[in-house]
């Protein structure tokens, strides 16, 4: 199965595209740097929580009639750990509610992604997937060094990983991304470039390349918190490695086309993408976050109360905020300029009815000026001195 998808750009201008979001909360245990929602599985609450999904897609049916659904992600957690038969069952009843014209090829929406974990995945799995009409993978890897698998506290070790690749190979997938983790607590620059190489060896299509980032109240944050933090590589060394991973990937014809995501021609994430041109997407499961007709809200976070109501989506929906004009100018700009391609002045006239010199005239002069913006007839974009200091430039863009 070919999945190459060349009509990228034509799919998400259609009105109501709609991606789907599912989230899958359950681990074997949790990684010592995660503050995802996200805890150990347990097979009594996962048959509950597999039902309360269904019954809120159930409550959906609104919606169905109205979008069609042009990618599905499943993410967690570790959707991987749970019965492979209740994503059959999840993704059967999004076939039942939502507009979803299933092609030849059984695959549900144009794109259809996985979240895995290597050390969860069997045969029986993968089989299972493709039948549920699932056509891409993103699997954790994180690192090719088992030592550094060890200190993120990860359950598995490379060659785990690398059996796992290649059985999802085997059984016909087509379309992988491999996640993963740079600046890790003392990774040097050839501990990196050799976990980069054997993924490379292992020609995936897509590869996330994302540093480290100590968050309060997980384990690293006790360990290389604020007074620990020279037990992690400089910001210098973080930057070099940045530099060094672009120039490596690009070499093997993986070109970034976001700040931190690296693919093959025609297999960048639709999925992700999306979230950085703003199309709405409608967030499943626990905790999980939408935006839809510009407003974005999210479920609740306490599983009990996710279960019990789940059967009606407005009383699991929660912190709904309808974004001002100016909010939604400020997440155009800065979800926008993350993608290599930057943002089109005729999409912000076409979707503000306004010229972007308007609002922004000063900011991007002042940023061109500095070599932070290429500043091109239709595209804006980040330069490469921008992206090392891309918090410093996207903050510019908020409008008070």
């Amino acid at each position: 199965m070919n999945v190459k998808r060349n009509n990228f750009l034509k799919m998400n201008d259609e009105k109501n595209n709609l991606g789907i979001y599912i989230h899958i909360p359950f681990c074997v245990k949790k990684c010592d740097y995660c503050d995802f929602l996200s805890f150990k599985y347990d097979s009594y609450l996962q048959k509950d929580y597999v039902k309360a999904v269904i019954n809120e897609i159930e409550s959906l049916r609104e919606y169905g009639d109205h979008h069609k659904i042009s990618t599905i992600f499943i993410g967690g957690g570790t959707p991987s750990i749970i019965d492979e038969n209740d994503i059959i069952l999840i993704m059967d009843r999004i076939k039942n509610v939502f507009n979803i014209e299933e092609n030849a090829e059984n695959v549900m929406a144009e794109e259809v992604t996985i979240e895995c974990n290597p050390g969860t995945l069997t045969k029986e799995k993968l089989l299972a997937y493709k039948q549920a009409g699932i056509n891409r993978l993103s699997i954790g890897l994180q690192s090719a060094n088992d030592e550094e698998l060890k200190r993120l506290g990860r359950i598995h070790n490379f060659k785990e990983f690398v059996d796992n690749y290649k059985l999802a190979r085997e059984v016909g997938f087509e379309n992988i991304n491999i996640d993963l983790m740079s600046a890790l607590p003392g990774q040097t620059m050839d501990d990196w470039t050799d976990t980069l190489n054997k993924v490379i060896a292992l020609k995936p299509e897509h590869i996330s390349a994302y540093s480290l980032i100590i968050e309060e109240g997980t384990p690293f944050y006790k360990i290389y918190g604020e007074e620990n933090v020279d037990l992690l590589p400089d910001e210098e060394t973080d930057r070099q490695i940045y530099q060094k991973t672009k120039k490596i990937l690009e070499s093997y014809g993986y070109y970034r086309y976001e700040i931190s995501n690296y693919a093959k021609p025609g297999y960048q994430c639709i999925h992700n993408s999306s979230y950085w041109k703003r199309i709405p997407y409608l967030g499943i499961g626990l905790g999980s976050s939408s935006l839809l007709n510009n407003k974005r809200f999210h479920n609740v976070r306490n599983i009990s109360e996710y279960i019990k109501y789940s059967y009606d989506h407005n009383k699991i929906r929660e912190e709904t905020e309808e974004l001002t004009k100016n909010q939604q100018m400020e997440e155009f700009m800065f979800l926008g300029l993350r993608m290599s391609q930057g943002i089109n002045r005729q999409e912000f006239m076409k979707q503000f009815h306004i010229d972007i010199n308007q609002i922004y005239g000063q900011v991007l002069s002042k940023l061109s000026s500095e070599k932070l913006l290429m500043i091109e007839e239709e595209q804006i974009s980040l330069t490469e001195k921008g992206i090392d200091v891309s918090n410093y430039v996207l903050a510019e863009f908020l409008l008070g």
